[in-house]
C-alpha cells in the first residue's frame, strides 16, 4: 500500500485530502511546518509527497532538496498560480504542480498518475468481495470470475480508484469513451446500471442527484 506524506499548514485543507487519500486506499501522515519534513523523511518510506509551497519554517522550494536526497515524488499543492512559480517548482525536480481550490478527484487522478510514472501503483484494486487485477484485466467476485465488457471495466475501476468520491457522468463518458459529452447520460446510466447488476453492487454504487453516481465504500 502507497504511503504519501501530506506537507500543509491549514489544517482544514490537511483534513480533507488525508480523508480522501486514506479512503481511496493510501496510507497518509500529514505535517503542517516544513521544520518537521526532514524527521518524517528520515523516520518513514515514502512513495510521494504533496507539498504546500508557503509553509512556517522551510518552505516547499526549499524542501525539495530533501525530497531529491530520499526519492520522493513531490506534487505541489499551492495557492502561488504564477508562471514564474510553476516553472521553479518543476526546475526544483517537482512532478506536478496544482493550484488551489482544486478538486479532489483531480487530484486523486494526478497522484495516481505520478504513481505510475513510478511504477509504484498497486496493480489489484478491492472493495468488499470484488477484486479486479489491472494487469490482466480480471475480475472476481468472492473468488468467481466475472465478465464485463471494456466499457463496464473501465466504469468499475474507475469507481474503485476513487471510493467514496462522486464521479460526474459527464467525466465517466469523457474518461472511457473518449468522445466529448453533450449531455445524454442515457449511455453511462445504461452501463453503470449493468456493472451493478452483473457485481451486486445496487446499493453500494448509488446515484448522486444532478452529478452521477458514487461508490460507496
Amino acid at each position: 500500500m502507497n504511503r504519501i506524506l501530506v506537507v500543509e499548514d491549514d489544517t482544514s485543507i490537511s483534513n480533507v485530502i488525508e480523508i480522501s487519500l486514506r479512503n481511496a486506499g493510501y496510507l497518509c501522515d500529514c505535517v503542517y511546518d516544513g521544520t518537521s519534513v526532514s524527521g518524517q523523511l528520515e523516520q518513514e518510506v515514502y512513495d510521494l509527497a504533496l507539498v504546500d509551497i508557503m509553509l512556517p519554517g522551510p518552505d516547499g522550494f526549499s524542501l525539495m532538496e530533501y525530497f531529491n536526497y530520499y526519492h520522493v515524488p513531490v506534487i505541489f499543492l499551492t495557492a502561488m498560480g504564477d508562471v514564474q512559480d510553476k516553472v521553479r517548482g518543476l526546475k526544483l525536480g517537482a512532478e506536478d504542480y496544482m493550484v488551489k481550490p482544486f478538486e479532489i478527484i483531480e487530484l486523486l487522478a494526478r497522484v495516481e498518475r505520478v504513481l505510475r510514472r513510478y511504477n509504484k501503483v498497486s496493480q489489484t484494486l478491492t472493495a468488499y468481495d470484488i477484486e479486479v487485477d489491472t494487469q490482466s484485466f480480471q475480475v472476481k467476485k468472492a473468488g468467481v470470475e466475472i465478465h464485463l465488457t471494456k466499457k463496464e471495466y473501465e466504469i468499475l475501476v474507475m469507481f474503485m480508484r476513487n471510493p467514496n468520491v462522486a464521479l460526474f457522468r459527464e467525466r465517466i463518458f469523457e474518461s472511457v469513451w473518449h468522445e466529448p459529452y453533450y449531455g445524454d447520460s442515457r449511455t453511462v446510466d445504461l452501463h453503470v446500471q449493468r456493472l451493478r447488476k452483473k457485481l451486486g453492487l445496487e446499493d453500494k454504487i448509488v446515484p448522486v442527484y444532478k452529478v452521477g453516481y458514487r461508490l460507496e465504500v
